[in-house]
């Protein structure tokens, strides 16, 4: 399912990225993987999807329990949870015995529209259900022909900036992998500007652990929007 990329080579640019360990990575899949999930991907209108619209993000997310999607989509996720996937992100990141969600509580597919935007945030740090602490995020982009123009690019902030550190153009085929902590600001706060009829399309697949580092280590909370981020930006 990956191409051939050696995960030990890339963990030391993984561990010294700045603002927070990150990775990003074009052509981590076969082009024709993605192709098949791009040409079925549904449209705002195609399935029963999670609205979001409020004064911290404006998208539409994903329920696993309640999302039709085609069979080669299906599998495309279960991969994602499987040993060959696990293996290569723990070898990667350094983080030992890693844990999908089979549930996919907040990530699987996402869409955002014309005018959308997700403000700077950091994640959600405990999974309810599966009693288990949140330690990395893996992007997966499916934008073809995607201009700067359009926004849309994921940032990363440090805690104390004023502007984002690293811009990422979610383009066709390309993974960014990040660790999850109380520090990992990320979004993309500025309104979607790309043309209408287009989306920003991404898959989204979270993975923990039980227990984590004391440095680490904060009592169980839902995401934390710093929206002040997007009106000064």
């Amino acid at each position: 399912m990956i191409t051939n990329i050696d995960p030990a080579a890339l963990r030391p640019s993984f561990l010294s990225a700045s603002p927070f360990p990150h990775i990003v990575i074009d052509r981590l899949f076969p082009d024709d993987a993605l192709d098949v999930i791009l040409a079925e991907f549904p449209s705002p209108s195609e399935m029963r999807w999670q609205e979001f619209d409020n004064a911290t993000e404006r998208k539409l997310g994903f329920h696993y329990a309640l999302s039709h999607i085609n069979r080669r989509t299906q599998t495309f996720l279960w991969e994602m949870n499987s040993p060959p996937i696990l293996s290569f992100l723990e070898t990667l990141t350094g983080i030992e015995g890693l844990i999908p969600d089979p549930y996919f509580g907040g990530g699987g597919l996402h869409q955002i529209l014309p005018g959308g935007f997700l403000d700077v945030h950091v994640d959600f740090n405990w999974h309810p259900r599966l009693k288990l602490d949140r330690r990395l995020n893996v992007l997966v982009y499916l934008n073809k022909n995607w201009n700067d123009s359009f926004g849309g690019a994921l940032e990363l902030w440090s805690p104390n900036a004023q502007k984002p550190e690293v811009s990422i153009t979610p383009t066709f085929n390309r993974t960014v992998i990040f660790a999850t902590t109380d520090t990992s600001l990320h979004g993309h706060p500025a309104p979607l500007s790309c043309p209408p009829g287009m989306t920003r399309k991404s898959l989204s697949f979270y993975y923990y652990t039980n227990g984590r580092p004391d440095s680490e280590r904060s009592a169980p909370h839902d995401t934390i929007f710093y929206a002040k981020k997007r009106m000064d930006g």
